[in-house]
């Protein structure tokens, strides 16, 4: 009888050590501040363009992200992100993809300009010549995995028109 216990409470043992040392990447983790890092959505084999491959979820509590474009008070342009089921990632966190946390993208006519973990950004007036532009957030994990629903990415654009004044040719250009 005791040696049966004794068995029991070595298996008891080995399966509780067991499962803690199995953990993989695969597995659910708690994580600084009772956050719960496990897999997220499928990734799927589509990318951006710089090869990032898209992260589908469930389109019921997925991350969602509006951009707002201002002039400001000087040459240059406030840029507001609005989200919703997210949460910006501190720096330095681990490159896991966690249910609505990550950093937002932010591009110019298709161009990067920076990558974000707070809602607002001046943009330079040196980066938006005269014309129509396009300014895009895209709304990525910390593993760099773009978010995505029905396999189209989280993203919001604003138009924004810049009336800087035009380059006037110098001395001796027509």
């Amino acid at each position: 009888m005791a040696f049966r216990r004794g068995l029991l409470a070595a298996l008891a043992v080995g399966a509780l050590i067991g499962g803690s040392a199995g953990c993989g990447a695969d597995d659910v983790h708690e994580g600084k501040g009772g956050a719960t890092a496990s897999p997220v959505g499928t990734v799927l084999h589509g990318t951006d363009g710089e090869g990032r491959h898209y992260r589908d979820v469930d389109p019921k509590g997925a991350p969602r992200v509006a951009v707002e474009v201002r002039p400001d008070s000087g040459d240059g342009w406030d840029i507001r992100l609005t989200v919703r089921h997210f949460r910006f990632s501190d720096a330095g966190v681990s490159p896991v993809a966690v249910a609505g946390r990550g950093v937002a993208r932010l591009s110019l006519d298709g161009r990067s300009v920076t990558w974000l973990r707070v809602t607002a950004y001046r943009l330079p007036a040196t980066l938006v010549p005269r014309g129509t532009h396009h300014v895009t957030a895209r709304l990525y994990a910390d593993d760099r995995t773009l978010w995505a629903v029905h396999g189209k990415p989280v993203e919001s654009t604003a138009a924004i028109t810049s009336s800087g004044t035009e380059r006037t040719p110098g001395p001796g250009h027509p």
